[in-house]
């Protein structure tokens, strides 16, 4: 099991510090010399665009945000990533995937985009008080699951019982109890999916219905694994100090009275907030806040030679094999580009 400072001090990264820049200082700042590509983000969709550009000879500068490597670098075990029949540590997937990129020539430097000016040519991304121009960027930047903040929850996140992803996880609780927590079609899904899994399903929820559409509704409520626990909200994961869940701690809203859920696994499935804020001026979205593709694809954008990839464009499947396929597409696409506007 890897735990967050591993991942970071494997990757030789430091957390950066936010600067917050405006447009009318840009020219004081330092610039680089053009790039062919500046791909941001080094999640399996950027890390796959970095090893496609790369065997291009288009030797793209890869950078790495305050999670070098993504989500899946706190994943103890993926157990759906092809090729791997006996699964594989995530930290360890996102460190070969880099290696991989490194050895067709990407180039890796830690920077924290605060901002982007993609009116004129060369694109330009502010980081720090650096400029760095572009001829093409790609956009990888992925999506941050919404967290309830309890007590425990941050803890026991990853590997240890606190998990946002029912398809990445559902099989490591056989026969045992969970608890999901939320009331949207989300978590209608995800939990219907873990009782292919579980012997017991709880279903927390702060209102007494969900929010869910109605087939999701009623196709949750109506399972005979599914317990619904109304006008409940939690308030602490359990199992801190045994390093694995042990329960969920909920307050009934309208009586206060409290309870613990005898649970090994919790389901957090309130969301993702997309980590698109300093390209939303720019780029479209949709109103999750999502990179909205242009018309007929997955990854151009509205700014010609500008492509997103992974979960920052994706809000309906957010696995690492569909992000890997679109930070493909969007190498390919950005190579294509570069050949056609003498790139």
């Amino acid at each position: 099991m890897r735990v967050w400072a591993t991942a970071v001090g494997a990757f030789s990264r430091l957390r950066p510090r936010a600067v917050r820049m405006s447009c009318g200082v840009l020219h004081h700042m330092s610039t680089s010399t053009v790039e062919n590509v500046v791909i941001v983000g080094t999640g399996c969709a950027g890390l796959t665009a970095a090893i496609y550009t790369g065997r291009a000879n288009l030797s793209p500068l890869v950078l790495e945000g305050p999670l070098p490597g993504g989500q899946l670098t706190t994943t103890s075990e993926v157990e759906n990533f092809p090729g791997f029949p006996t699964g594989v540590d995530g930290f360890q997937l996102m460190q070969n995937l880099r290696e991989q990129a490194t050895k067709f020539g990407a180039r890796f430097e830690q920077a924290l985009v605060t901002s982007v000016n993609f009116s004129s040519m060369p694109r330009k991304l502010v980081a720090g008080d650096r400029v760095i121009l572009a001829k093409t960027v790609i956009v990888a930047t992925g999506a941050s699951p919404r967290m309830t903040g309890i007590p425990g929850e941050k803890e026991l996140y990853g590997g240890k019982g606190v998990t946002t992803c029912a398809t990445c996880d559902g099989a490591f609780y056989k026969k045992m109890d969970v608890a999901v927590i939320g009331g949207g079609d989300s978590a209608a899904e995800e939990a219907l999916f873990l009782t292919r899994f579980a012997s017991k399903v709880y279903l927390v929820h702060r209102r007494d219905s969900l929010r869910a559409s109605k087939i999701m509704a009623d196709r949750a409520t109506s399972h005979p694994k599914i317990v619904c626990v109304w006008d409940s909200v939690p308030l602490a994961v359990e199992g801190v100090g045994a390093g694995a869940v042990s329960g969920l701690k909920i307050k009934n809203v309208k009586t206060g009275a409290e309870s613990v859920l005898p649970v090994k696994g919790i389901f957090v499935a309130i969301g993702h907030v997309p980590n698109t804020g300093p390209f939303a001026a720019v780029l479209d979205t949709d109103e999750g806040g999502y990179f909205k593709p242009a018309a007929g694809s997955q990854v151009r954008t509205n700014v010609p030679g500008v492509y997103v990839a992974g979960d920052c464009a994706d809000h309906v499947y957010r696995q690492a094999i569909t992000a890997a396929g679109m930070g493909c597409a969007a190498a390919i696409e950005t190579e294509r580009w570069l050949a056609e506007h003498g790139g």
